[in-house]
């Protein structure tokens, strides 16, 4: 069917996730608005199917969806296969292999002659010889012999009927994935691919707790959206029991970002407890009295002290306490943290972590002081150099121009994101852009309430950090 398909007419089809589209024909455009995706592609199937009707032949037609462009060919019966990449026909060689003339008949004549006749007695009847080919005669040809059993047989142990590699799951999403519905099986494009590869990274259960630092040594970085973006998809995929820890050294803003549980109480109340908390007869529900359970979002929230009055900095060796706690009660602890890295529980901090994230708004000044926090840590030496040299940062688009929604201020926001990404690219293991997306701004944060979009790149950079577990 791909063969009878021209490039003529040409036919782009665009399907939205919002329950629009649009078939163009030679220039000629189709909008088409229906319930769903599905409806969207029936109406756009129909009107790709009457033109390969009229033309009496399969047409080929150029896709385009969230996940990016594709090839199909659609028959006049309305079936509907992928379209084969084309690939540039290879050069012919004319001059790198011999051309041999055919001899001339006396040519041909003289070479016979120079065949000796052969005897009956000493060789088999000749086969045929070739035109122009000399024959040379040989000894008789023994029958060859029977070929010999061999000396040993392979193991069973080294046969398997089993099937190493997993079946490859029909696409899911854009146009692919709404023709495999209506049954024409499709391969998952490049970036689905990319998607159920980060899924399966996140899904994964690593041996022995694990502790995330999200830091940066200027406010208004996004430390606090980051720790619970990263909490909830880690905890969504992977089913681990994951804490979010505000280590602010008083007063942290972890709790107000989050859902409150049935209860006040803090990590000082979680420390005041913890003999009994770590005690053998210790149940796993017991925890629930001290934490703040994110319903939606399936994590844990161990918020700061919030007690106006008091004056308590959270110490050192609270924080091994703390630290001590929640380990025995959760694989994933991801911490907030305050903006002094000489404080001594920011420091312990560093002592517990396993995974660096510095977060970073696309400003210069955020950006300035994540670098610094990064050369303070590389410093240092030892293990803090080495959490540094394998951080990973999130840089997340500027607010301020998504607020004036002027283009040249989206483009500069964009653009200053893209610069910041690209300068700290080479000294830290992974950079991951975050689009802008006014859910992280003010209030509750809930995965749910994002766009496709930002779902997306926050996989991305949660898949990043679980590589380095």
């Amino acid at each position: 069917m791909e063969t009878q398909a021209l490039d003529f007419p040409k036919i782009n089809a665009v399907l939205r996730t919002n329950g629009t589209g649009e078939v163009t024909i030679n220039g000629t455009s189709h909008a088409i608005e229906a319930a769903d995706e599905a409806a969207v592609l029936t109406d756009a199937l129909r009107i790709i199917t009457e033109t390969a009707a009229q033309l009496g032949r399969p047409v080929r037609v150029s896709t385009t969806d969230p996940d990016g462009e594709g090839l199909i060919i659609v028959s006049p019966e309305g079936v509907v296969s992928e379209a084969t990449p084309t690939k540039p026909t290879p050069k012919r060689e004319k001059d790198t292999l011999p051309v041999t003339a055919a001899p001339s008949p006396e040519t041909a004549k003289a070479a016979t002659a120079a065949v000796p006749a052969p005897t009956s007695a000493s060789v088999p009847d000749a086969a045929p010889a070739t035109f122009g080919a000399a024959v040379t005669p040989g000894p008789a040809q023994e029958p060859a012999p029977a070929a010999e059993e061999p000396a040993t047989r392979r193991s069973l142990k080294d046969t398997s009927f089993l099937i190493s590699e997993p079946v490859l799951q029909p696409a899911t999403r854009g146009w692919r994935g709404a023709l495999s519905r209506l049954g024409f099986r499709m391969d998952p494009s490049a970036e689905e691919l990319a998607e159920r590869e980060d899924i399966r990274t996140v899904s994964q259960h690593w041996p022995g707790p694990r502790t995330v630092a999200v830091v940066n040594r200027k406010g208004g970085a996004n430390k606090t959206p980051t720790v619970v973006m990263l909490s909830a998809i880690l905890a969504r995929y992977s089913g681990a029991a994951t804490a979010a820890w505000d280590n602010n050294e008083s007063q942290g803003t972890l709790g107000w970002r989050t859902e409150k549980g049935a209860h006040n109480n803090t990590v000082l109340d979680l420390i005041d407890s913890s003999q009994a908390l770590l005690s053998p007869s210790a149940q796993a529900a017991e925890i629930a009295q001290f934490v703040h359970h994110q319903t939606s979002d399936k994590f844990d929230v161990l918020r700061s002290d919030e007690n106006d009055e008091g004056d308590h900095e959270v110490t050192a060796e609270e924080v091994d306490i703390a630290h001590k706690v929640l380990t025995r009660y959760y694989r994933l602890i991801v911490m907030d943290s305050g903006n002094t890295s000489r404080a001594a529980n920011w420091r312990r901090m560093i002592h517990h972590t396993n995974q660096l994230v510095v977060p970073v708004t696309a400003i210069e000044d955020r950006a300035e002081a994540a670098r610094l926090t990064l050369q303070t840590l590389e410093s240092r030496g030892g293990h803090d150099a080495e959490l540094a040299r394998n951080a990973v940062i999130i840089v997340s688009e500027s607010t301020d121009a998504k607020r004036s929604m002027s283009g040249d201020a989206l483009k500069r926001a964009k653009d200053e994101a893209r610069r910041i990404a690209e300068g700290f690219a080479p000294h830290v293991r992974a950079v991951v852009r975050i689009p802008y997306d006014p859910a992280l701004v003010n209030g509750p944060i809930r995965y749910d309430a994002l766009q496709p979009a930002t779902q997306r790149a926050w996989l991305a950079a949660a898949a990043a950090v679980a590589q380095g577990f």
